[in-house]
């Protein structure tokens, strides 16, 4: 059964993910402009799901295998390698989320191979056009209602970018942090430099805190560093299993299903996991990096990433819909504690212009 299930994950991976021969160029593009988000054409999901409680922009981890850097041709067939891989996350959070998801100019898998100087102008690159979908996902869609940002790998480190640049300090990130419920960034790192930087990225410290970032990455535990978690570097994370951020190991008891085709289902007890204490990585005991293999060149062997959210896909679906159930309750009791503040506020004035009144009749009978 399990070799059966790792054969349709691995056929879909490969449908979408092994690179094929690379068009030639001979730099990074320079994007100046975003696409226009107000044409339907450049987004794979919009408002997509009625009647959920909150709204949900996931953005796509990278598929592009043939661009030197940039995805600058959107085309029919790399839309379809879009779909695909939402398709394959959609399910953990569609039963609480209407859902949005952008096309983006993303960078391809090459340019994780690129100099430092020409990797950050790609991820620019890509992030001018998911900033942009997002500026246009909240001036027409949002409304006030709770946010769930979402992503695997690329579109993991998109989200937090959008953390970075959207919820913080200023009128608008203040109003926007109080509508987050959660940031699941699967599949990538998020640093003490980050959070000294930009203190409303707050590391997930347990199953149902919101305005919060889930975070973790698989590995063996033979992994000394990869482009996820480079060596030397240490991550925030949290064990999708038993909802700690130590080190304390989770049984396999705890997985409630690992999923690698929505026509199977899941498979309970798939693995446990601990969180190594020095990288911040989640070891996955157990399995097997020959019958996982890590599928890309890009990756050490050790490397489980592919996996991230198929080996604790039912635990995540389940604390999605936990979280902003958990949004919820808190909003309804911050709305009760506002209406017994200015309850008790009316009720103190009303009180005291009933002693004025009644002080000025006394003082105009001794008159």
């Amino acid at each position: 059964m399990k070799k059966a299930v790792l054969l349709i994950a691995v056929i879909m991976l490969l449908a979408f993910t092994l690179p094929a021969a690379a068009e030639s160029a001979e730099s990074v593009p320079d994007f100046t402009e975003p696409l226009d988000y107000s044409d339907a054409a450049n987004w794979a999901y919009f408002s997509e799901g009625e009647d959920k409680p909150a709204d949900l922009f996931i953005v796509c981890p990278t598929v592009d295998t043939r661009s030197y850097a940039n995805s600058e041709d959107l085309n029919e067939k790399l839309k379809s390698r879009f779909v695909s891989a939402l398709d394959a996350e959609k399910g953990i959070y569609a039963d609480a989320c209407r859902l949005y998801s952008p096309y983006y100019r993303q960078m391809s898998i090459g340019a994780y191979t690129l100099s430092a100087d020409d990797f950050d102008k790609a991820m620019k690159n890509a992030y001018l056009d998911v900033s942009a979908a997002f500026r246009y996902y909240l001036d027409n869609e949002n409304d006030g209602r709770p946010i769930v940002l979402a992503g695997f790998s690329q579109g993991a480190e998109m989200c937090i970018e959008l953390l970075k640049e959207y919820f913080g300090s200023t009128a608008e990130g203040k109003k926007l942090m109080g509508q987050l419920v959660a940031v699941y960034a699967i599949g990538w790192r998020i640093t003490d430099d980050d959070i000294k930087d930009y203190p409303q990225i707050v590391p997930a410290k347990g199953e149902s805190d919101i305005g919060s970032v889930i975070c973790y990455e698989c590995e063996d535990g033979t992994v000394k560093g990869s482009i996820i978690i480079p060596e030397g570097v240490r991550t925030y994370s949290i064990n999708p299993l038993n909802w700690r951020t130590d080190g304390a190991a989770a049984d396999s008891s705890l997985n409630k299903g690992a999923v690698f085709s929505e026509e199977d289902g899941p498979i309970p007890g798939f693995c446990g996991a601990y969180i190594d204490e020095a990288r911040g990585s989640l070891i996955v005991p157990g399995v097997s990096a020959e019958d996982y293999p890590k599928v890309l060149d890009v990756f050490p062997d050790g490397c489980f990433h592919i996996y991230d959210n198929m080996f604790f896909y039912t635990n995540l679906k389940e604390n999605v819909s936990l979280r902003v159930n958990a949004f919820a309750e808190a909003r309804q009791q911050a709305h009760r504690s506002a209406v017994l503040w200015i309850s008790g506020a009316a009720a103190a004035a009303l009180v005291l212009c009933i002693i004025g009144l009644v002080l000025n009749n006394r003082r105009k009978k001794n008159v």
